[in-house]
């Protein structure tokens, strides 16, 4: 048997990748302490801040805080002044880490690799089995922190962006339709339109309880809660009601048979009414996807979407880089007859569908 020869600088190259990879892992859960303990609200603007000072102000321990920030200063989150020995936030790395409202905040996202550690074996028995994990099976802070995670995106983006790209769609809000939102989740995507387009109605469903539940918790503040409803169903099973606008936040990939959901928005559609699809961004084919955003979104697809696809009988198990040939293709096997990408953003691609 012919030994391989190792190419050293090669072999010690991808080990350092590797740790840094660990590290980036460590620094995620500092990420999410920092979050949920309000240390990265409290340096926000605050600038050179000393541990004693940002303990006080977060009442939290000091000598657990400077180890925090000292953590955070190595991996370059936050800057170090050893003249004066304070730590300080910089304006743009508080878009990502303390701003609620930004549409960079990624803090609320490290709950998904918490909550898919959490589930592990969980997947193992997926990989060794071929069963499927569905939504609801996964720990809790799945759910929250996807919609996190999505919530600031569609802010940013939906109402003034995406929306708008579509033809016609906006002037049909303004003067009034029934809106179907599929796999809504918590529900962010749905109270965004509804309080943009105070003449339509709107009517959002998921399979999952426990998001209907949180989805209508977020209703109950929202200034558009009269004129949102929200309810348990799966995709396939949307009530009947003739909808202008079937909408399709980052879920249509998650589907058992997206064939099926994607023939029920068909019936449902109101004449002349729309489907707006917004997907993971990806191309066609795997050599185009070998990105960070390919790395973020074959992983989660591994341990999210194909499995929970596969929990629902996986007729079609897309994943979360299906890209844009599959699905046109699902809508031309439901009757669609136009499928036009509308606009995208580093993460997302936004489709316009029609019959």
């Amino acid at each position: 048997m012919q030994i391989p020869m190792i190419d050293r600088t090669k072999l010690e190259t991808f080990a350092m990748r590797a740790i840094g990879d660990i590290a980036s892992a460590y620094a995620g859960l500092m990420v999410s302490l920092g979050s949920k303990l309000g240390l990265y609200r409290a340096l926000d603007g605050a600038g050179p801040t000393s541990a004693a000072e940002l303990a006080r102000r977060t009442s939290c321990a000091e000598r657990y805080v400077r180890e925090w920030l000292n953590a955070q200063a190595a991996a370059g989150y936050l800057d170090y002044h050893a003249a004066s020995d304070t730590y300080e936030l910089s304006p743009e790395h508080a878009q990502v880490l303390a701003d609620e409202d930004s549409p960079y905040l990624v803090a609320p996202a490290w709950d998904l690799p918490a909550a898919l550690w959490s589930d592990e074996a969980k997947t193992l028995e997926a990989f060794r089995t071929g069963r499927g994990v569905a939504w609801g099976e996964h720990d809790a802070r799945l759910a929250c922190g996807v919609a996190a995670f999505y919530r600031n995106g569609y802010r940013a983006n939906l109402v003034s962006q995406w929306l708008p790209a579509l033809d016609g769609v906006v002037a049909a809000l303004e003067r009034g339709i029934a809106v179907a939102d599929i796999g809504c989740g918590h529900g962010h995507s749905t109270l965004l339109m509804a309080e943009a387009f105070p003449r339509s109605r709107f009517f959002a469903f998921d399979a999952h309880a426990g998001s209907i539940d949180a989805a209508r918790r977020n209703a109950a503040t929202s200034r558009a809660a009269e004129r949102v409803e929200f309810a348990v169903a799966r995709a396939s099973e949307v009530p009947d009601r003739q909808y202008g606008l079937v909408c399709f936040f980052d879920t249509l990939h998650d589907l058992g048979d997206p064939v099926a959901a994607a023939r029920r928005a068909a019936e449902v559609l109101a004449p002349g009414g729309t489907v707006l699809l917004v997907e993971p961004f990806a191309h066609d084919r795997v050599e185009q996807n070998l990105s960070l955003v390919g790395q973020l979104y074959y992983a989660g697809s591994t341990m999210i979407c194909c499995s929970h696809a596969v929990s629902e009988g996986g007729k079609l198990v897309l994943g979360a880089q299906a890209g844009p040939a599959r699905l046109a293709e699902v809508f031309r096997k439901a009757g669609f007859g136009r499928f036009r990408r509308a606009a995208e953003t580093p993460f997302n691609l936004i489709f316009e569908v029609k019959r």
